[in-house]
């Protein structure tokens, strides 16, 4: 292998704990951001990519990664948007004929510090002990006292607004321009894929900044309205929430992806809370309560709606639920063509259970232009 003498590094997180390992490569650095954990065998480069990830330090449970590569087809956004990365066995050489880099390559490539041999088994059991909290990784082992210092300063995710970080700046266009259907997206972090599975069900899509109001989108005269998923808390996108309270007063469909989800909840006065540990992977079980059908779905999110505040709102229904801890995975409006779900239909690492939802928003927008 050829970095036979790495450099020593080390994780501490909030609390003061102290988990020992190697820096991938022969960098040295130092990243910060809250710790939290994704248990997908598959999709590495997705996942480092998604811009909901954004200000996150990962931990990979997969004892493997790097093995396959990366390929440049497979990113959610323009940039690596995690933080950092922190894994048990890093993969220096990988095999699959697709692939048209390494992982390390990738990483060096956006300058993102990661480490490894880590004891991965026995962080992810702490935090789903103690919680999601901030740390720090680096390869300043000598200098813990003053990472304690600097990570006690950097702010929790609680109360912190990412969307602007990583929407688009100027609005932009998506798919074939005489598509049948036109879709208004507001991007407060969405996904490559998302626009994929717009475009390939006929759609030409507008994407809008965080901040654009409705007047902006209502302009273009969409057939329809989507809000994406994206990072931080979803109180603090007050832009937001007012855009969809103002799309709420239309009768055109809307469909919400994850922060979407959260900021369709909030627009209708419903709270939200941050997750004791959040659900980050890619087999978790969700139940249709409409069909009664189970499925499988990926997901990535630290906050959640609050359900006891959803089931007595007179306009909405729950949909969905997660069946490991019973949180709110779907809503719809009783009275309109708007629904939300808070995982992701459009991320498909085996099963598809869920990509009925975007054909159930094309269904809604066929029947309200015709």
């Amino acid at each position: 292998m050829k970095y036979q003498t790495r450099k020593k590094a080390l994780l501490v997180l909030e609390d003061g704990t102290i988990f020992y390992g190697k820096s991938v490569g022969d960098r040295e650095g130092t990243a910060f951001g809250e710790v939290c954990f994704n248990t997908g065998m598959t999709g590495y480069q997705e996942i480092f990519t998604d811009p909901s990830y954004y200000g996150q330090l990962m931990v990979a449970t997969n004892a493997h990664i790097g093995n396959y590569g990366t390929n440049m087809e497979e990113v959610e956004s323009d940039s690596i948007k995690i933080s950092g990365l922190i894994v048990k066995n890093f993969s220096y050489n990988h095999s699959r004929p697709s692939a048209d880099s390494s992982l390390l390559e990738f990483l060096e490539k956006n300058e993102l510090f990661a480490i490894s041999d880590v004891d991965t088994r026995a962080l992810v059991s702490y935090i789903r002990d103690n919680g999601a909290m901030n740390a720090v990784i680096s390869s300043r082992v000598d200098e813990v006292d003053a990472l304690k210092k600097e990570l006690a300063k950097v702010p929790s995710m609680k109360g912190l607004e990412l969307a602007s970080k990583v929407s688009a700046k100027e609005p932009y266009f998506y798919g074939e321009e005489d598509a049948t259907y036109k879709i208004a997206a507001l991007d407060i972090g969405i996904k490559k894929n998302i626009l994929r599975n717009l475009a390939k069900r006929d759609a030409y899509v507008k994407v809008f900044p965080y901040n654009a109001t409705k007047k902006e989108m209502a302009d273009w005269n969409p057939d329809a309205y989507f809000i994406s998923n994206g990072p931080g808390d979803p109180e603090p996108l007050k832009e937001a929430i007012a855009t969809t309270q103002e799309i709420l007063k239309e009768s055109k469909p809307l469909f919400g992806i994850c922060l979407g989800h959260q900021v369709l909840a909030l627009a209708n006065g419903i709270s939200t809370y941050k997750m004791h540990h959040g659900h980050r992977g890619i087999n978790h079980p969700i139940l249709n309560l409409m069909t009664g059908k189970g499925e499988i779905t990926s997901q990535n999110h630290g906050f959640a709606v609050n359900r006891e505040e959803t089931e007595a709102h007179p306009d909405l229904e729950v949909t969905h639920t997660h069946l490991n801890d019973g949180t709110v995975a779907g809503i719809k409006m009783k009275y309109k063509n708007v629904f939300s779900v808070q995982y992701h239909p459009e991320a498909s690492p085996g099963p598809h259970d869920a990509d009925y939802l975007f054909d159930q928003f094309f269904e809604a927008i066929k029947a309200s232009v015709n």
